[in-house]
């Protein structure tokens, strides 16, 4: 191997493996602040900011063609058409595990661009849990009624392929990091927990375990923004 490529692969190489690192002591360092739900309102956005920041997650040869969704009083709705079977949509804290510290937290805003296979068997996910929340029922009896929908298929297993684009500066993902880092992410069902080597020393991708949903999402850290900028590790 020329010494110059070997040399761009260290550095590529020591550079994902420090935003793991990085990652992992932050979110070993969250905290539960919020142990109930806020009010309704402090969740919602005005409804053209946020198709912009949902779109903001993915290039814009993919966004500007994808199916936005918005949430309202009543739950994730439509806003605009898409044509490429893609879904950009912008995460509230209890799209994560039901033990996450930011599940309530009124501040998260995650912009995602679900790719087809995602937009099929990750969404229902998402809009299964939001009508949950919003119904007002306790975390306890959540976790109850998507274990019962993950039986009977109301649910779909995670197909092959389902995936996402997370690359948006404007996020807020939690209090510890912010937007975070560009990164795309992979859902696969629970029991391919090891396929990835996700988490492993060394290993450049991320694994969040969702026991209650029967995900394993692997992330995957990417180097530029979604408007083609570079992410720099020290900006974090």
């Amino acid at each position: 191997m020329p010494k110059s490529i070997g040399n761009k692969a260290l550095r590529t190489f020591g550079w994902l493996l420090m935003l793991t690192s990085v990652w992992q002591a932050q979110a070993q360092d969250s905290k539960a602040t919020y142990a109930t739900m806020a009010p309704l309102d402090q969740y919602l956005m005005g409804r053209e900011a946020e198709i912009n920041l949902a779109r903001s997650a993915a290039p814009p040869s993919i966004a500007d063609h994808a199916e936005v969704m918005v949430l309202g009083k009543g739950g994730y709705e439509i806003a605009v058409n898409g044509k490429n079977g893609f879904v950009c949509m912008v995460l509230r804290g209890w799209t994560a595990a039901f033990d996450d510290p930011v599940f309530w937290s009124p501040k998260t805003r995650g912009p995602i661009c679900l790719n087809p296979a995602a937009a099929r068997s990750y969404l229902p996910l998402i809009l299964k849990k939001t009508d949950l929340v919003l119904a007002g029922g306790s975390k306890d009896h959540m976790v109850e009624l998507i274990a019962a929908a993950i039986r009977t298929k109301e649910l779909p297993a995670m197909e092959p392929g389902a995936m996402s684009y997370m690359l948006s500066r404007q996020g807020y993902l939690n209090d510890d990091v912010g937007h975070w880092h560009p990164h795309l992410m992979f859902f696969v069902p629970l029991a391919d927990a090891g396929s990835w080597g996700g988490g492993l020393p060394g290993s450049p991708v991320i694994e969040a375990k969702d026991e209650t949903a029967q995900v394993i999402t692997f992330m995957v850290p990417v180097r530029a923004w979604s408007d083609g900028t570079a992410d720099l590790p020290g900006e974090h």
